[in-house]
């Protein structure tokens, strides 16, 4: 089955809900793509919009902070060597980042040395959401994160919550997979990274899918019909990561988020078989949740007529 990407790949026309971790393995904790410029572009005139709202830390996370820094520089300058170096001479790093053309020397932990908070500055060397969930306590809270891809949810409205009640949303997520992620982020070992996909659909194109814009994301799905879902409709993958950081036992949560358009994927009827049938066995509940109740009906019409090519 081929489609633009492998993350859009869809396995079975079945619904399922499971947690569906795997091995990272050898691959790549950080992806660097062709949309690399655009998307740090927009994070970076996201956060001068409203940086409160996409950039959010509580008190005692700074330790984390840091680590995250460490470990994802270290990965990046590992992964892609042409595009990015480190220089280490003792607490001070100097970073080239040849893609932005910023070469930014600090002294590990000074938070004075980098002129934003650790994750922030983070965050916009990365095309990733990054946040960080402390395994410190067993309920795993969200303590810090630069969320500026979010789909339909903000930081302010979890910040501090813990896993289960951060996806208290989500149909069926205690009873399903609740446990097993709370198990998961308390067990994950700091050498054993892992990964998994999430998928929606969408009636827009924009990556920032945050509630303060819900107004508009809500009008678009009324613009949906039959004849034009396939270029008003996108189907969005995250690529989800989950690394332990093991000094200041915590969790680095990233999210890299890909979107194409129904009508580029659906081209290969296999996908639009297998996403109609995904959708007409999904739970009405899960159909609510995931904003797809107003404009399911045009959009399976669509997908009905290009499995049938």
């Amino acid at each position: 089955m081929h489609t633009p990407h492998p993350y859009f790949d869809l396995p079975s026309d079945q619904f399922e809900m499971t947690l569906g971790t795997r091995p990272l393995g050898h691959a790549q904790l950080i992806e660097v793509d062709a949309h690399y410029h655009a998307e740090i572009a927009q994070r970076e005139a996201i956060l001068a919009e409203e940086h409160g709202y996409y950039f959010q830390v509580l008190p005692g996370s700074e330790a984390a902070q840091w680590e995250t820094v460490e470990l994802v520089l270290t990965s990046m300058t590992r992964d892609y060597p042409d595009h990015f170096q480190l220089e280490r001479q003792g607490e001070m790093w100097t970073w080239h980042n040849q893609l932005l053309g910023q070469h930014v020397t600090f002294r590990l932990g000074d938070p004075a040395s980098l002129p934003h908070a650790p994750l922030d500055w983070l965050g916009r060397q990365v095309q990733e959401d990054l946040l960080i969930m402390d395994t410190n306590d067993p309920e795993c809270p969200l303590v810090a994160g630069q969320l500026c891809f979010a789909s339909r949810w903000s930081l302010g409205e979890k910040m501090g919550l813990s896993a289960m009640l951060i996806h208290g949303p989500v149909p069926e997520y205690a009873q399903r997979i609740g446990r097993p992620v709370d198990m998961l982020m308390n067990r994950l070992k700091s050498d054993r990274p892992v990964w998994r996909i999430n998928w929606s659909m969408h009636a827009c194109p924009d990556l920032n899918l945050a509630p303060k814009h819900g107004v508009y994301q809500d009008a678009q799905k009324l613009l949906v019909t039959a004849q034009n879902a396939g270029e008003r409709c996108f189907y969005r993958v995250e690529r989800q990561t989950l690394s332990k950081l093991p000094r200041s036992n915590a969790v680095l949560f990233g999210i890299h988020s890909y979107l194409a358009s129904v009508g580029e994927l659906s081209a290969n009827p296999i996908w639009a078989q297998r996403m109609l049938g995904i959708l007409r066995s999904s739970p009405p509940s899960f159909i609510r949740y995931k904003g797809l109740l107003s404009y399911l009906e045009p959009l399976t019409a669509y997908l009905q007529a290009r499995a049938m090519v």
